[in-house]
C-alpha cells in the first residue's frame, strides 16, 4: 500500500471543518464600524448599526446590572443603554467628547431589539476582507470569548470582532425588554 498517497489524503471531517471554517469566514466578511474601547479595536458589522451619537443624559433604572446604564429616549422609543467597557469587566472611565453611544439591532428570541452601547470612541467603517480574519485563539481554562466572531488583521493592526447578539447575554436581553416594557406602561 503506499503510504505517501495515505497521509496526504484528507480525513471527511477534516474537509468538513475547513469547509465549515471558509463559510464562516465568508459570513463575517464585510463592512464594520470600529470604534474603541479602553485603547483596543473592536468592530461591529455595519448592517447591525442604527446610529451613532454623542453621549447624552441617561435615565438610570434601579435594580440593573452595573453595566446597563439605564435608558435613553429616541425620538419616542425607549432604548436601553450598555457600557461595553463594564460589559466587558474593564474599569470605569469618565465619558468625555469622543464618548459615543453606538444604537445597534440586537436579535434575542422574541427579534430584534434596539440598543445602545456606549463606547470610548468612534473611528471608521472598513471594509474586512476574509482572508483577513481569524478565528479567535483557544485560551483554555475555561476562558469564554464566543461574543467574539473573530480577528481582524488590517493595517498591522488587530481588530475584535464583536457578535454582538453574543456580546449581550440572553440574561442580559431578558432583563431589558422587562426595562422597555416597563418605561413604555410609566410614558402612558
Amino acid at each position: 500500500m503506499n503510504t505517501e498517497a495515505r497521509t496526504t489524503q484528507h480525513s471527511p471531517s477534516t474537509a468538513v471543518a475547513s469547509a465549515a471554517t471558509m463559510q464562516q469566514a465568508r459570513h463575517r466578511a464585510g463592512k464594520y464600524l470600529t470604534f474603541q474601547i479602553d485603547g483596543e479595536e473592536f468592530g461591529v458589522l455595519v448592517l447591525r448599526i442604527r446610529e451613532i451619537m454623542g453621549i447624552q443624559a441617561i435615565t438610570p433604572v434601579p435594580h440593573t446590572p452595573t453595566h446597563v446604564k439605564g435608558v435613553i429616549n429616541l425620538r419616542g422609543k425607549v432604548i436601553p443603554v450598555i457600557d461595553m467597557r463594564v460589559k466587558l469587566g474593564l474599569e470605569r472611565r469618565d465619558y468625555d467628547q469622543r464618548t459615543c453611544i453606538i444604537v445597534a439591532s440586537v436579535q434575542c428570541g422574541e427579534g430584534a431589539v434596539l440598543m445602545g452601547i456606549v463606547v470610548d470612541g468612534v473611528s471608521e467603517v472598513v471594509t474586512i476582507t476574509e482572508d483577513q480574519i481569524e478565528d479567535p485563539p483557544k485560551f483554555g481554562g475555561g476562558v469564554q470569548v464566543r461574543y467574539l466572531l473573530g480577528m481582524a488583521k488590517t493595517s498591522g493592526k488587530v481588530k475584535l470582532l464583536l457578535d454582538i447578539d453574543e456580546a449581550l447575554s440572553a440574561e442580559d436581553l431578558s432583563h431589558l425588554r422587562e426595562i422597555i416594557q416597563q418605561q413604555s406602561e410609566a410614558q402612558a
